[in-house]
């Protein structure tokens, strides 16, 4: 199996990090225990997982942490619909940052079901 970094997930997991930490600099002070703090962990929990998985030799371990990370990944998409709720994010900025979401769910339950097959 590769090193996480290898894989596409986990790269355009980090490129969502990086998006992310870019966006919550711009809210509120008043949000950085709040709102912040529980976006940038549930977005750096999509990448974590799937690092982690990698780390796992049996598939139903790998499976586990990627089914994690694709729990993390709606979890993001919620934070963000609240935070575009408060204003925080644009609605153009949500509808682009759902789109990289949304392709990140899809490749990640391909390789999740691919993970499954390697069992």
């Amino acid at each position: 199996m590769a090193g996480f970094e290898d894989l596409r997930i986990w790269q355009i997991s980090a490129d969502l990090i990086v998006q992310t930490y870019e966006l919550i600099k711009k809210f509120p002070v008043a949000e950085k225990y709040g709102l912040a703090s529980q976006l940038s962990r549930s977005v750096n929990s999509v990448g974590a997982n799937i690092a982690e998985s990698t780390g796992r030799f049996h598939y139903k371990d790998r499976t586990k942490f990627l089914y994690n990370a694709r729990g993390s990944l709606i979890e993001t998409e919620h934070h963000f619909t609240i935070a575009n709720r408060l204003g925080y994010v644009s609605d153009k900025k949500l509808a682009e940052i759902r789109q990289r979401l949304k392709d990140l769910g899809i490749k990640l339950n391909n390789f999740i079901n691919s993970s499954k097959n390697d069992g």
